[in-house]
């Protein structure tokens, strides 16, 4: 089987282009964006959470699965890194970009339940699940990946990273499953 994405988003490449120039190396690997893409198109009209846009790719392929109907939050803290995902993608009406750090988004959020989050940033991940689930609807689905060591990984990530394994399995609202495949995810329902 050869799970290469056939498609891909359109902006893809030159998103690709501007993490090179930026010398960003933490965008979402092709194999988790395809899934992401998939996801996204099983909640038509949904409402979509980012935490952790980067340059956009995954943005983008949340964006090349959803409906005409839907909507894209993406947050990020670093407003440079986030621009190369503006000039991209900014057009796309169904996406609002947010320049924030997600622990004060999470603080300050007080909207709707989402249908899909895709984490790609600590909190939200390692700390602050609880937050987080609490955003999602019922059979909302959450996805994390870059749980498989990575060379961007500080020394003590991998910590963090058993840490989070450890605990998502025994939480009482989530059902989840870990994969190892592309760079490790965790694929989970809100209960």
């Amino acid at each position: 089987m050869d799970d290469t994405p056939r498609t891909r988003p359109p902006a893809l490449g030159a998103i690709f282009a501007g993490a090179a120039r930026l010398g960003f190396a933490m965008s979402c690997e092709e194999r988790t964006g395809s899934l992401l893409a998939t996801l996204a198109a099983s909640k038509p009209g949904g409402r979509v959470l980012e935490l952790g846009t980067g340059v956009g790719a995954g943005a983008a392929w949340l964006l090349h699965g959803m409906t005409a109907d839907s909507t894209l939050l993406s947050v990020e803290m670093n407003a440079e890194v986030q621009g190369v995902a503006a000039r991209h993608l900014g057009d796309d009406p169904r996406l609002r970009l947010v320049v924030m750090s997600a622990d004060d988004w999470l603080d300050a959020y007080d909207g709707p339940q989402f249908d899909l989050a895709y984490v790609d940033c600590r909190p939200g991940k390692f700390h602050r699940l609880g937050d987080l689930l609490d955003l999602l609807r019922p059979g909302g689905l959450y996805v994390v990946d870059d749980l498989l060591p990575q060379a961007t990984w500080p020394p003590d990530h991998q910590d963090r990273v058993d840490g989070f394994l450890a605990d998502a399995p025994i939480r009482p609202n989530l059902q989840s499953t870990a994969l190892r495949w592309a760079s490790g995810l965790l694929l989970g329902a809100r209960l």
